[in-house]
This record gives C-alpha cells, structure tokens and sequence, in this order.
C-alpha cells in the first residue's frame, strides 16, 4: 500500500509541474489577429430616393431601416402569407437540416481534438501458462502460469503548443459551421420571399393579362357584330382579332410560371409540390410597403453577415493549422506509467507484494523525414493565403452586393414613377381613340396601338412593382438579414450550446 501510496504522490508532483510548465509555454506558429473590415462610417451609397406628391410628402412617409427591422425583415411588407411561409421553411428546410448535421460534425470533431490534450489510460490483463526449456537461461523444465492486470497511462505535454493550435483549428472550424447554418438560413428566408414575390407578380400579371383580353374581346365582338350587319371594317375585325389572341396566347405562359413558382415554394418549406396551391393560389396583392429611407447604410452591417464571419473563420482555422505543423519540427514529449498486480500464482495476485509500478518521461524528436514536415509547413502557408484571398473576396462582394441592391431599389423605385404616370395616360388614350372611331375622325390602327400600349404599360408597371420588393429583399439579405429568427443566438436550434457561448461570447469581428 505504501508503494502505491508513493506512486500516486510521484505522479501527482510530475503532473503539477508539467502543467505549471505547460501553461507558461507559448505556442508556435503565428497568432491570429482578424482583419479590419471598412470604416464603419463610410457610407454605402445614397439611395437617392425621388420625391414624390408635395415637397416633403415623401420624406414623410419614409423610415429608415434599422438593426430591428433586418433581424426579420420580412415582415415588413404585412403579408402573413410570406411569415407562414417563412416559417415552415425556417422547421423543416432539408438544406437547413444537412448543415445542422455538419454543426454537429464539427462539434465532435473538436471533442475529439481536446481529447488529445488529455493523458490516455488504458487498462488491460492477462492470464497465460508458459513453459521454460531444461537448455535455457534458467536450466530447469519448469511450467508456470502468470496473472497480470494494471493500467498504463501516457500523456503528451504540449510545450509546443501543437495540439493547442488543433483545438484552435477545430474551434474555428466549429464557429465556421454555425456561421454556415445561418447563412444557409440567410439565403432560404430571401429565396423563400424572392419566390412568394414572383409567384404575387406574376399573378397580377395574369389579371392584367386577362382584364386587357376582356376589353380587346369586347371590342372584337362590337366589330364582328357591326360587320355581319353590313356596317364595318373587315380589316379592323381582322386587327381586333389578332390583337386578342396576341393577348390570350401570353396567359399560357404566365400559368405555367405561376405553377413553377408554387413548386419552388414547397421545396423550400420542405413541402411535396402542390400541397401549397389550396392555400396560395388565391390571388392576392403584390408585396408592397412604403418607400424607405436608405441612406447612411453603412459597413457596420457587414458583420452581420455570416458567410463573411464563415470565412473569417475558416481563416482563423488555418492560421491555427499553420501553428500546428510548425510544432511537428520540434521535439515531443511525454508523461508515461504503468501501475499494476502481477503473479504466478492466482491467490497471489491481491498480495500487497504483487504490484508493480513505473513513471517517467519520454522524448521523440524528428530527425530526418525526408523533407515532409517542412513540406507541410509550406503546404500550410499557401492555404493561409488562400484563405486571406478567399476573406479578401468575400469582402468585397459583400460591398458589392450592397451597393448594388441599394442602386436597383432606387431605379427600380424612379422607373415605377414613370410607369404609374405612363399606365394613367394610356388607360385616357384607349377611352379617346375608342371615341374618335365611333366619331369616325380616327382609323381601327389608334385604336389597336392604344389598347398594345396599355397591356404593355400595365404589364411593365406590374413587373416593376414586383422588382421594387425583390430588389429590398436583395437588399435585406446583402445585409445579413435574418438573424433575430435564430433565437439566443443559434441556441433555439442547438447549433451554439451554452458552452460556446461562454467560449466565444458574441461573435463580433475586430
């Protein structure tokens, strides 16, 4: 017992001071230090939003976006259609639940990287009969049987800091799966509202379509009529035709991408096609709200973007990496014991004289690998670049992306003005050309161009609408929008445990 006693003392000393020696070790390889993102004053772009009404009217009705409204940007527009939708898609999207399952690949992988830093026990036993030769060592024909049990323990000191780095490796790497999973989500809640707002488009491009056909069939059929009566024009009866049918053959299209843009919903809500047409088949408004207020847009909301914060990770993972193969050039050094019961003879084996112990360290240090670790280290090096150059890219669309969701809104909302003034024009020049050939100042053509006009203006003024609210949908998600969705920070879906968040805090880039 007393033997035992001195070997856990013995170990405890070593361990204590290995540590006390460990913790003062720094790590090789190079510290990371996240990059500097843009002033975060510089402003965007000016949004230059025209006025509309009075002086001052439009300013009145604008709003600034604000930090609150991008978090769930999408109801804004007041359609509870779109928020159901959002929904669903948020429980059950199947591209959703493929990166919950990396997140929860990157969480093993780094237990299993702190597990490295921790001593390795192993116990094991066993019971053999053996026999000694007359003309060996011993010179006797003898036969034994020999019981053994114990544990052997073995525990690599990092001096280094090799293995330090791995778990920095796989922590990033952790970071960089969650921060996928909420880009995943960014993207489908967008995709999600770009689709409902197609889907809202095209519908009304439909009753436009087919309010138009019904004023071109009346016309024909009041032509038709009046020529069976001996009365009209059989060229403008031809022209009025084919003026209908030019319109009718447009709704055949139109149904079919309303039929595609349903199917595209309820893949992405994680529904089988045509389960969503009882409940969005009914025409409904396009997604509108009042113009908004974008100026003084800034840098600050790139660090709610997640694939920026991905690979800002992805680059703090393999600076670590970096760190990790540099430490293979130095030596390593271990803690290894055994301690155990050992006899030939089974009532023996829970003597007190049984046991067995040992305890000390080890060394082993790369001598020559015919270049491989040096190899590595330069192979480590050019993926670190690689990453700084895939960060850099990731940047710059980001900038990109807002900047250009910022100038198609503020067209897109000029070019709506203009369709809304051209659409009231051509509805009075249809009602006058109708008039001036009733009165007979006027040939069939006016008429025709007027009515051609008007399905082409409404067409082009549905459509701009409709851009208006994907262009801000664009806008939201170049922004990063969607995260208020995720809950205490990711925990309503498991992808951040409190662990994490006692680890890493909120994730914020310097």
């Amino acid at each position: 017992m007393q033997r035992r006693f001195e070997y856990c003392r013995t170990v405890g000393l070593i361990a204590a001071g290995l540590g006390i020696v460990v913790a003062g070790c720094k790590s090789v390889g190079p510290d990371y230090q996240a990059p500097e993102l843009p002033d975060p004053k510089i402003a965007l772009a000016d949004a230059g939003m025209p006025e509309t009404g009075k002086s001052g009217e439009a300013a009145q009705k604008r709003s600034e976006i604000t930090e609150a409204e991008i978090g769930e940007w999408w109801k804004v527009f007041g359609d509870e259609d779109l928020n159901r939708l959002i929904e669903r898609a948020f429980a059950h999207n199947l591209t959703l639940k493929g990166a919950l399952a990396r997140v929860r690949q990157a969480r093993a992988q780094l237990a299993a990287a702190e597990g490295t830093w921790k001593p390795i026990v192993d116990a094991g036993g066993t019971i053999k009969r053996f026999g000694t030769s007359k003309y060996g060592q011993t010179g006797a024909n003898l036969t034994r049987n020999l019981y053994n049990g114990g544990f052997d323990a073995s525990w690599e000191i990092d001096i280094f800091g090799g293995t330090r780095r791995t778990i920095e490796a796989a922590e990033a790497n952790l970071e960089g799966a969650i921060a996928g999973v909420e880009q995943i989500w960014v993207t489908q809640a967008a995709e999600v509202a770009n689709n409902y707002a197609h889907l809202r488009t095209v519908q009304q491009r439909l009753l436009v379509a087919r309010r138009n056909l019904d004023t071109q069939s009346e016309t024909f059929e009041i032509l038709d009529s009046r020529l069976k009566s001996g009365i009209g024009d059989e060229l403008a009866v031809q022209q009025s035709r084919y003026n209908v049918e030019t319109t009718r053959a447009t709704i055949p299209l139109l149904m079919a991408q309303e039929e595609a843009y349903l199917n595209a919903l309820a893949v992405l809500v994680g529904e089988e096609p045509g389960l969503l047409h009882e409940q969005l088949k009914t025409v409904k408004p396009q997604l509108t709200m009042q113009p908004k207020q974008l100026v003084g847009i800034s840098a600050e909301y790139l660090r709610r973007r997640p694939d920026l914060a991905q690979a800002e990770r992805a680059l703090a993972a393999q600076t670590a990496r970096v760190g990790a193969a540099v430490a293979d050039l130095y030596p390593k050094f271990f803690l290894n014991g055994s301690i155990g019961l050992e006899s030939l003879k089974a009532h023996n084996f829970f003597d007190n004289n049984s046991d067995y112990w040992s305890i000390g360290p080890s060394v082993s240090w790369p001598i020559f690998h015919g270049g491989t670790i040096r190899a590595n280290i330069a192979l480590q090096d050019a993926m670190l670049e690689e990453a700084y150059t895939a960060y850099d890219t990731a940047l710059l669309n980001a900038v990109r992306e807002i900047r250009d969701a910022l100038s198609a809104y503020s067209q897109e909302y000029h070019r709506y003005q203009s369709l809304s003034s051209a659409v009231a024009a051509a509805k009075a020049a249809v009602n006058i050309s109708q008039d001036l050939y009733k009165s007979g100042l006027r040939d069939f053509n006016n008429v025709l161009d007027a009515q051609r006009s008007l399905l082409t203006l409404e067409e082009s003024f549905t459509v701009s609408q409709g851009n208006i609210a994907t262009s801000l949908i664009s806008l939201y998600k170049a922004l990063g929008g969607g995260w208020s969705s995720w809950g205490d920070d990711g925990v309503v879906l498991g992808i951040r445990t409190d662990r994490d968040k006692n680890r890493w805090g909120e994730r914020k880039l310097q």
